[in-house]
Parts: structure tokens; sequence; C-alpha cells
């Protein structure tokens, strides 16, 4: 074998090494996958927000959906908006509502705030917004940031699909 033949041999033996040295490390008890491709953090995102006309001047109620396509859950802890100074969480179980400090957002799943349960309430209203006005909410979570969402003011009695 010549001398230019062995060293050709020598350096595909190396890199097959070296190949199969890469192979392994980067199979882990994550299937292969790299560290990139898992949903590590939350991920949220908001839709299906809306705010029915409230029928008193003061008071109204909200409703949204927050979604979490992320590996890990988190919590909605405030919401603000300009149209009141005064916004609450209420979860509904059964037929009570009570005011709670912050509301779970799980890992590959969501919270739903709907007419009939969950929702929020937002008191003392600078306005009575009329149907057609859209209203800025910004959503505060635990661990992800802000997210601003305008939500269109439905006439009282809207109920969307589901």
């Amino acid at each position: 074998m010549t001398r230019a033949v062995r060293g050709a041999a020598a350096a595909a033996v190396a890199a097959l090494s070296l190949s199969l040295a890469l192979t392994a490390c980067g199979g882990g008890d994550d299937g292969g996958k790299n560290a990139e491709s898992k949903p590590t953090g939350p991920r949220l995102s908001v839709s299906g927000a809306y705010l029915p006309q409230p029928a008193m001047p003061d008071m109204a109620a909200g409703f949204l959906t927050v979604r979490n396509t992320g590996g890990a859950a988190d919590e909605l802890t405030s919401v603000t908006t300009p149209l009141s100074d005064d916004v609450t969480l209420h979860a509904t179980e059964g037929t009570r509502m009570r005011h709670v400090a912050t509301m779970k957002v799980p890992a590959g799943g969501e919270l739903k705030l709907a007419s009939g349960g969950s929702h929020l309430m937002l008191g003392k209203l600078s306005h009575k917004p009329k149907v057609g006005e859209k209203v800025r909410f910004t959503l505060h979570f635990a661990a992800s940031g802000p997210i601003e969402v305008e939500v269109p003011v439905q006439p009282t009695t809207y109920r969307p699909e589901d």
C-alpha cells in the first residue's frame, strides 16, 4: 500500500470514528432531539377576547382564551386596561364565583374565561363602552412577558360559537 493510500484510509477511518462519536453523544434521553426543539418555557397566545356591552354603567365582564403551547405552565396574575382601574380575576366553581389572585395556564393547555364560567370583572368603568368599540387589555403573567390585546365590545347577549 502506498503512503498516499494509507493516508487517505487513515483519514477516512478518523472521519467515520468522529461521526459515530458525535452521533452517540447527541442521543441522550430526549429521543435524539436537540434542546432547541423542546418547548421549554411557556408560549402564550390569546384568542376569542370580547367584552359584552355592560348592562350597568360601572361594571363589565371580560372573556378570552389564553393558550400555552410551551412545555411549562404559567399563571395569569393581573389584567390592566384604560377602561378600569379595578380589574379582578374571578374563578367559577360549580355555581360559586370567587375572586382569585392568579389563574393557571397549564403547559400544553389553555385557560378559558367564558360566560357562565371563570372571567374578568371590571369595576368602576371610566365610561360605558359601546358595541363596536375596542378596549385594550394588557395581560400580565408570572413567567411570561405581558400580552396586549384589542378586545371588541359585543352586544350584551353575544355568545361566541365554540
